[in-house]
């Protein structure tokens, strides 16, 4: 399965986001039939070649009917879980409008189920969204990094009034990642939602090497004489033995005075909101108290908000933050059908070229459920399809 590289080097939207996925592979089809599987009638999507200082892009526009002023976070999570969209897609879009939701409350003072979310709530919003995170499930991407981006400058008009570029939610929201101002006279060039997907989206800056198999553009609204304004997307097969050393950030504390139901609900928000791993580990404590050591290991751009995180869904006092390195094997993700259902596998390359594969254990109990089989037979099914892959 391929990896995916992003070249913002006119910034990134939404919209330049989808352009490029239609551009790389995706049906523009599947996209016009959008709206309609998020419940959003009278919603129609436009998909046509432009060009960009002469490159050949793709550019994607939504007609939309007049609709409410904004949304709240809640309302937005509605339209998502009632669509068909995988349980990944769905999670995936769910931290996306978490996080620009998070920024805007933490930036207007106010707390995230009052924050009323302007542009982001809009029907394209949530279709540029929606739209990205599928479309790269859909095209097989088991990875996606991105390159420097280029913010733009001057200032930008939105809800609240005029603001600096980028705009302070927009810069929150890239923070971990390299950012350059310009080019000069460029204005605004990442809206939120372009930087909301590369922060969970992306896993860090395009390696050092790999092989491209194909690459298109996605066009931006505004047109410059000099210069292109798109981004362009890179599917590209990784180079290596399998595995990939990557730097990574460790957040631990302990507890004792904290029940375990909610300890393991505080684990499962830090996964949600992007944690790579959460482990809980039984310590002894001063005094001989029992307690639970929580080590989070998470990649550069979500070390503030998972450390935030642990101090306000925990009882814990402090954080402690190291860097350390570690070898990954490359993982994609696939799918084999059982029964008439499909289940989502995890495939590891082993350093070798070998390959394991293992079915998602949430897929798993579902299907186990549906057919009235023991969930060990579903696994071994699945087991022997994964074999033939």
């Amino acid at each position: 399965m391929p990896i995916a590289i992003l070249h913002p080097f006119s910034g990134i939207s939404g919209d330049m986001t989808l352009g490029a996925l239609i551009s790389v592979g995706l049906d523009p089809e599947w996209l016009r039939a959008l709206p309609a599987r998020l419940g959003l009638d009278g919603v129609t999507a436009d998909v046509r070649d432009v060009k960009r200082a002469g490159i050949a892009c793709t550019k994607v526009d939504f007609t939309i009917p007049p609709q409410p002023h904004g949304r709240h976070l809640g309302h937005i999570r509605e339209i998502v879980q009632r669509s068909d969209a995988p349980t990944q897609v769905k999670e995936r879009a769910d931290a996306t409008f978490t996080l620009i939701a998070e920024q805007e409350a933490a930036i207007h003072g106010t707390t995230l189920e009052k924050v009323h979310l302007h542009e982001v709530g809009a029907v394209d919003a949530i279709l540029d969204v929606v739209g990205s995170v599928w479309g790269f499930d859909l095209l097989g991407v088991s990875s996606v990094f991105c390159g420097p981006i280029a913010t733009g400058d001057g200032v930008v008009t939105a809800a609240h009034g005029t603001m600096p570029v980028p705009a302070p939610a927009t810069l929150r929201l890239l923070e971990g990642h390299v950012i350059r101002t310009g080019p000069s006279g460029a204005g605004e060039l990442v809206t939120p939602t372009g930087a909301a997907l590369v922060r969970v989206l992306s896993k860090g800056p395009e390696p050092d090497c790999y092989v491209p198999l194909k690459s298109g553009f996605g066009a931006g609204t505004k047109e410059f004489p000099d210069r292109a304004n798109a981004l362009r997307l890179v599917l590209a097969e990784p180079v290596g033995d399998g595995a990939r050393i990557e730097e990574v950030h460790v957040l631990s504390c302990e507890v004792d005075d904290m029940s375990p139901e909610y300890l393991s609900a505080a684990a499962d928000r830090l996964r949600s909101a992007g944690a790579l791993d959460v482990v809980l580990q039984p310590v002894v404590m001063k005094k001989g108290r029992a307690g639970t050591r929580m080590e989070v290991l998470a990649l550069g751009a979500r070390v503030d908000e998972l450390e935030r995180l642990m101090l306000s869904e925990t009882t814990t006092i402090g954080v402690r933050h190291s860097v350390t390195r570690r070898t990954a094997l490359h993982r994609d993700r696939r799918a084999v059908t059982v029964l008439g259902y499909e289940i989502g596998l995890k495939v590891v390359e082993l350093t070798d070229g070998r390959r394991r594969a293992k079915p998602e254990f949430e897929d798993v109990q579902r299907v186990a459920q549906a057919t009235g089989r023991a969930p060990h037979d579903i696994f071994w099914l699945a087991s022997l399809e994964a074999e033939r892959l």
